[in-house]
């Protein structure tokens, strides 16, 4: 490994160890041949073989012991799995295998987008896997790690999808495709990321079918569900565009890096099932934009027709208002008339009249009838 490269991996260990518990080892126990490897740096190793072949050579059962078979055996290949390792532990690997200072950053601070970059003979690869959860009915997306080397193939997990000592089953009991090295175990990598997807595709159609049965249904809880899954598509859409476009850039670059004819083609199947994945998740998010505005205009149809049912009974009941109202004054008329003459006073010349009462009488009526003809005329009777 180059000596800047050397110096940059050490500074950038003490910054992240600076702070913490314990001290950095001292610099000569970082020596690329030590035989030594920390117990915590052991638990992080979930895997670690040398390959010759296409088959299982060397089970070393440390780091430094698998880097001595590798130089060892010409033409041999290390696969090393790392499970949630510490920083120091990925900075001992990357001394170990000479990888860029500026990859194994990314390794530590994790949480990166999908993407592949190549440094000198090294690629680098940051993927999204992911698996629906049946229960909470929810997708869960973990980050994993590639560097490929002309010789190893490094993981770094932060999560436990994918699962890959299923990968590594898979390609132990096929010895011809292993015998392929290093660029036939990033296809199976790339390859069981992508059929991780299909679970997921599988169980997101499962629930845009059930929002729809709860927007149809006037179910109040649908907004906030449609909200939800809104944010995993889109989620979901960040894991799977970028690995179409990393996996069109490693079948364009193929020929150059001389990949074998086989795995192009293997490559070319997973980028079209990849091509499936995007597609049908670009329909679900346009399937969830239709869904909202569908809920938003049944939403505001329920509305227009609970202010119908309060705008009827508002007009039903100023009708009755205006029958009361009109009654109340075609009533008033007698009831006046009757306590004018009613009253006791002794100069009242009406009261001595003989046509008194039939003209009160009469006012009353010819009062009452005026009202009801111009109330009627109205239509408040």
């Amino acid at each position: 490994m180059p000596e800047r490269r050397v110096r940059g991996l050490r500074d950038l260990m003490r910054v992240q160890t600076r702070g913490a518990d314990h001290e950095v080892a001292p610099e000569h126990s970082m020596d690329p041949r030590s035989k030594e490897i920390d117990a915590p740096a052991q638990q992080s190793v979930i895997d670690n073989a040398v390959y010759v072949d296409g088959r299982r050579a060397d089970t070393p059962p440390s780091l430094a012991e698998a880097v001595a078979a590798l130089r060892m055996r010409p033409g041999s290949m290390a696969w090393i799995g790392l499970y949630r390792p510490s920083d120091g532990e990925i900075l001992k690997v990357a001394e170990e295998f000479g990888l860029h200072e500026l990859a194994v950053e990314d390794a530590i601070v994790a949480h990166q987008r999908p993407k592949a970059d190549r440094y000198g003979d090294t690629l680098f690869l940051v993927l999204r896997a992911a698996q629906y959860l049946d229960s909470p009915e929810k997708v869960e997306f973990g980050e994993l790690h590639v560097f490929v080397g002309p010789d190893f193939v490094l993981t770094v997990r932060h999560s436990e999808a994918p699962d890959l000592s299923k990968v590594r089953r898979r390609m132990e009991n096929d010895p011809h495709l292993l015998r392929q090295g290093p660029q036939a175990v990033l296809y199976a990598i790339l390859d069981a990321v992508v059929d991780g997807y299909a679970p997921v595709v599988a169980g997101l159609q499962k629930d845009i079918d059930e929002i729809e049965v709860q927007v149809f249904g006037g179910d109040p809880a649908a907004p906030r569900r449609i909200y939800a899954l809104s944010r995993e598509v889109i989620e979901f859409q960040r894991a799977t565009r970028p690995l179409l476009d990393m996996l069109t850039g490693l079948i364009a670059g193929s020929p150059k890096y001389g990949v074998d004819e086989e795995l192009q083609r293997y490559l070319r199947d997973v980028a079209d099932h990849a091509i499936t994945v995007v597609e049908r998740v670009d329909n679900f998010r346009q399937m969830l934009q239709d869904i909202l505005i569908v809920n938003s205009t049944l939403v505001s149809q329920a509305q227009n027709e609970e202010m119908k049912n309060v705008t009827q009974a508002s007009y039903a009941q100023s009708e009755e208002v205006k029958k009361i109202s009109s009654w109340a004054a075609i009533l008033f008329a007698p009831t006046l008339v009757g306590t004018i003459y009613g009253m006791n006073f002794t100069h009242m010349p009406e009261l001595a009249w003989v046509y008194g009462y039939p003209f009160a009488v009469a006012l009353m009526g010819a009062v009452c009838g005026t009202l009801y003809l111009v109330f009627k005329r109205r239509n408040w009777l």
